[in-house]
């Protein structure tokens, strides 16, 4: 079998309230797994198992209290994002990991069909191959050609969504990184999504994601981890 392209080893994390006098929460322990090429593996588990804050912590927004996080980056490399500086960690999403949150968060006032293509060109494809994917993605996803030049703060949460799933599929990142991307879409596009997500895995790409909606989940996913066998449980 290949290398991972991601690696979690005995990763926890705690958070602390501060308004609830300091009160512990642990949200995760000893959370050991690999993700290979090819793979998309789905976090499985109830709401509050702490399925996003794995995916935040492998991204760098959260930091882990323990453990290590590796992800083999495009030179082959190996970056433990626990313990990686801040600009260690920016360098590894222009050139390695995607990331499709709930959300988007873009640039007011920048049209939708640019938004896209600039995150190609920041993951490394040239500027004509990056408006052209970005045409090719937003048409797949059924987001009307008359939309493209408008700002998505103007568009429903579904039109919203779409260009963010365009925005983080469209570089040739060799991770990726996927919170509920379907969640706000009709029938259609959640099918679109699915081809798009195997066409990542042919490429070699290695995904990780949650999926709520369960036919999403059985056609994407390769295997499921169950984030409730890591021992999340409340602090004394």
């Amino acid at each position: 079998m290949t290398d991972p392209l991601v690696s979690l080893e005995t990763v926890s994390k705690t958070f602390t309230l501060h308004l609830r006098e300091g009160t512990r929460l642990e949200v995760v322990a000893d959370v050991s797994f690999d993700v290979h090429p090819g793979e998309c593996v789905v976090l499985g588990g109830p709401s509050g198992a702490g399925k996003s804050s794995l995916l935040k912590m492998i991204y760098g927004n959260y930091r882990c209290d323990a453990g290590a996080i590796r992800v083999r980056d495009a030179d082959g490399g190996v970056v433990d994002v626990a313990r990686a500086a801040p600009r260690e960690v920016m360098r590894l999403r222009r050139t390695t990991m995607g990331y499709v949150s709930q959300f988007l968060r873009v640039i007011p006032r920048v049209g939708a069909r640019d938004v896209v293509a600039a995150e190609g060109r920041e993951g490394g494809l040239e500027p004509d191959a990056a408006d052209a994917r970005a045409r090719e993605l937003l048409a797949l996803l059924n987001l009307p050609e008359r939309l493209w030049e408008l700002p998505p703060a103007t568009f429903s949460g579904g039109e919203q969504q779409r260009v963010n799933i365009a925005r983080g599929l469209i570089a040739p990142r060799s991770v990726l990184l996927l919170d509920e991307p379907t969640a706000s879409l009709d029938a259609a596009n959640r099918a679109v999504v699915i081809e798009l997500i195997r066409q990542k895995r042919e490429a070699g790409c290695a995904l990780l994601g949650i999926f709520h909606d369960a036919d999403v989940r059985d056609a994407v996913a390769t295997r499921v981890v169950d984030v409730t066998r890591f021992r999340a449980r409340p602090a004394a």
